[in-house]
């Protein structure tokens, strides 16, 4: 497929897309700035950087890798775009009033030249993987240096690409640097075309997490007002997950009558949903984003709130990662890991396959299905020392795969 015929179709189809985006069902939140979307973005000029995290995952990655790019150029002018609230939300707790974001124009060209007639980015890094004709093409055609940073592209996800190789070569021609995770995905580009002389393998920048002294801090805080009872977290669940969630916890609670689980809805827009479906079940529980307190006969804490996941695994006793048992492909567990946590994960991780395997072959993470999750989590509760051992576990994978971002920025700095 040519740049054209994606161009045509992307036309003949955009209405269509713009219908299933904005239904109601859908709930999207952004803040009265869905026009940015459409290009219709701030006259910011030139810019020195642009960052672009689609969503939550990426701009975690992104966050850390920034703020020591940024303590290096103090002076510069940076830009950060996300397509989702939750990548916006995640971005701004991290930078606060420094932050200048917009959300990112769709890839269809007219939304694409509003975007480039309003701001003139010097450079791009794209995290992960997010790769739009239209983009490169008007990057290049402006003279932005585009470069993909803790680069990801799974076994299925190229496939996709060699079915238009055409549009494909394009994209790979308009790379320049790739910073990749891992070999086998540097593999991956090159079979794609993309010139062996642009790869790096540099790791993953999400195993340079740390855990502020803050976020320790108000975790314990919180963790006093739970009491002496078992807490888990059920962290970034999906639709179909809660349930399960729920399940496990009334079967747990069958042994331990006073455990706690903080439920933690990945998309704000499932908080009331979520709400509902505790109210539904009969649940005695609490919300985070009411301050309302935790009693002794709170059974389940609904977090819905955004940018504390670390401050809430730093209050628990062991974590669930979600995303794992429905068709998404999972999430970091690398975030547990950094609190010390043994980590259940579900069967379906092919997003974090490489992560996932490292942490289950130290010991640190089980992955169980829904079936198995009750006893896997009884099993942990009854054993202190196993709960420790793989909290340690998680810690070591961490410290021993750290270093990407300044690997990532050597490169970068270097262009």
């Amino acid at each position: 497929m040519s740049r054209f015929l994606y161009n045509l179709v992307l036309t003949l189809t955009f209405p269509v897309l713009l219908l299933w985006l904005y239904w109601p069902g859908r709930k999207p939140d952004f803040q009265g700035r869905a026009g940015e979307h459409f290009g219709l973005v701030p006259r910011l000029g030139e810019v020195d950087l642009w960052v672009h995290a689609v969503s939550v995952g990426e701009a975690m990655a992104a966050i850390p890798l920034l703020k020591t790019w940024r303590a290096q150029h103090p002076d510069a002018k940076l830009l950060l775009t996300s397509s989702s609230r939750t990548g916006y939300d995640r971005l701004k707790a991290a930078f606060g009033d420094q932050l200048c974001h917009v959300y990112a124009p769709y890839d269809f060209w007219p939304c694409v030249w509003l975007f480039f007639c309003r701001i003139q980015p010097k450079r791009l890094w794209i995290m992960e993987t997010e790769l739009w004709p239209n983009w490169l093409a008007f990057c290049a055609k402006r003279g932005t240096q585009v470069s993909l940073v803790n680069g990801r592209l799974s076994a299925s996800s190229a496939r996709r690409y060699r079915r238009f190789k055409g549009l494909s070569a394009k994209l790979m021609q308009r790379l320049g640097q790739v910073l990749v995770q891992t070999a086998e995905e540097a593999d991956r580009y090159r079979q794609l075309g993309l010139d062996p002389a642009k790869l790096t393998v540099t790791g993953s920048v999400k195993f340079d997490i740390e855990v502020s002294a803050e976020q320790r801090q108000q975790g314990r805080i919180l963790r006093q007002g739970f009491g002496d009872r078992p807490v888990w977290i059920a962290a970034s669940t999906h639709q179909g997950e809660d349930t399960l969630m729920l399940a496990a916890h009334k079967a747990l609670r069958e042994r331990h009558p006073n455990a706690l689980l903080l439920l933690v809805p990945r998309h704000p827009q499932r908080f009331d949903e979520v709400a509902k479906l505790l109210e539904r079940q009969g649940w005695a529980f609490a919300r985070r984003a009411s301050q309302q307190p935790v009693a002794a006969d709170t059974a389940v804490y609904l977090a819905d709130t955004m940018g504390e996941m670390l401050t809430l695994m730093a209050a628990s006793d062991l974590a669930l990662v979600g995303g794992s048992f429905v068709n998404v492909g999972g999430h970091n567990l690398l975030e547990p890991a950094a609190c010390a946590l043994p980590t259940l994960t579900g069967p379906i991780y092919f997003n974090f396959q490489d992560i996932t395997d490292a942490l289950v072959a130290a010991g640190n993470c089980q992955v169980v299905t829904a079936q198995q999750l009750p006893a896997a989590l009884v099993a942990l509760f009854e054993d202190d020392s196993a709960r420790q051992s793989a909290g340690q576990a998680g810690l070591k994978v961490l410290a021993s795969n750290q270093g990407a971002i300044a690997r990532s920025l050597a490169v970068l700095n270097g262009q």
